[in-house]
Formats: C-alpha cells, sequence, structure tokens
C-alpha cells in the first residue's frame, strides 16, 4: 500500500469513522455500527474496502487494525535516501527547499552547501555578469539565512566561481 492509497482509502468520512471505531477497539460490524451511527450495510461496505486496502485484518472474525501492514506502507513509502536532494545532513540543516537559511562555521559543511548551491545555479562554462549572479543568489538568500554579497564572496573563495572584470563562471 502507498501512502497515496492510503489517503485515497480513508478520503472518505464514513471509513474513517470506521476504521476509528476499529482502532478504538470494535470488533464486529454490529459494534461498529453502534459506535459510529453508521447502518450495519454502509459498515459492512467500509470494513470490506478497509480490509482490501490493507488497514484492517478480520481474524477470526473478529475486525482489528491491521498494524503490521500500517508499518510497512509506513516504511515502503519513505523517499529512497539517493533520490531525495537533500539527504545530505548538512543540506537538511541549512536549506529549506531552494532557501538559504543559514551558513555553517566549520569550512567541511560550507563546501558541501556552496557546492549544491553552485551545482544548482550556475552552468559549467557559462558565463554570467555580477548582476546575474547577484539575483540568483538573491534567490537563496531570501530567508535572511545569509546575504548574496557574503554567498557570492565564498563561491568565490572556494574556487566554486571565478570572476574576472565582474564576470563570472563556474569552472
Amino acid at each position: 500500500m502507498t501512502a497515496h492509497a492510503l489517503a485515497g482509502t480513508l478520503a472518505d468520512d464514513g471509513r474513517r469513522r470506521i476504521f476509528a471505531a476499529i482502532v478504538l477497539g470494535a470488533t464486529s460490524a454490529a459494534q461498529v455500527a453502534e459506535r459510529t451511527g453508521l447502518p450495519v450495510r454502509v459498515v459492512l461496505t467500509g470494513v470490506r474496502r478497509l480490509t482490501d486496502a490493507g488497514l484492517v485484518a478480520g481474524a477470526d472474525g473478529a475486525l482489528a487494525a491491521d498494524e503490521a501492514s500500517l508499518r510497512a506502507a509506513a516504511r515502503d513509502s519513505r523517499p529512497a535516501a539517493d533520490t531525495d536532494p537533500a539527504a545530505d545532513p548538512v543540506l537538511r540543516t541549512f536549506l529549506r527547499g531552494d532557501v538559504l537559511v543559514g551558513l555553517p562555521a566549520q569550512p567541511k559543511r560550507r563546501r558541501v552547501l556552496l557546492t549544491h548551491i553552485a551545482e544548482r545555479s550556475f552552468e559549467p562554462g557559462t558565463r554570467y555578469p555580477e548582476r546575474a549572479v547577484d539575483e540568483v543568489l538573491k534567490a537563496w538568500c531570501a530567508a535572511g539565512g545569509s546575504d548574496h554579497a557574503t554567498l557570492r564572496r565564498y563561491l568565490i573563495d572556494e574556487q566554486l566561481l571565478t570572476r574576472e572584470h565582474g564576470i563570472y563562471q563556474r569552472p
């Protein structure tokens, strides 16, 4: 079951109420109907859909939330670390999307962050006037984590950008 399928199954108010009643201890369709105020026919249809989705198990005729299935769905729907651009702890700490929230004090961590920004913002070999570089870096600094001039200076100091006569280039 995917997170999307789980959300779709629980999108219906009746099924949410049925699932909640089962989670809170109702073990039969009659108990669920009593606790939710829904007709038994609606409860039976909802239980069947919840069972088909893997949210409810009916062991020995007693309804119960299928906790193992829920755990598996939560585990399987996590993004793989290598597909998440912010998998690096440095990037997770200092970026919110494409906005810088701070600069690391440690040079190695700062280098990781600056490399990410340079790779995402500038094409290798393309020449950029200072104004264009400033506009790109201002977007990264929108949250106030740093200012664009400081970021530009660090990119040059780390040799992630070169500057010659006001023209910048990523080597």
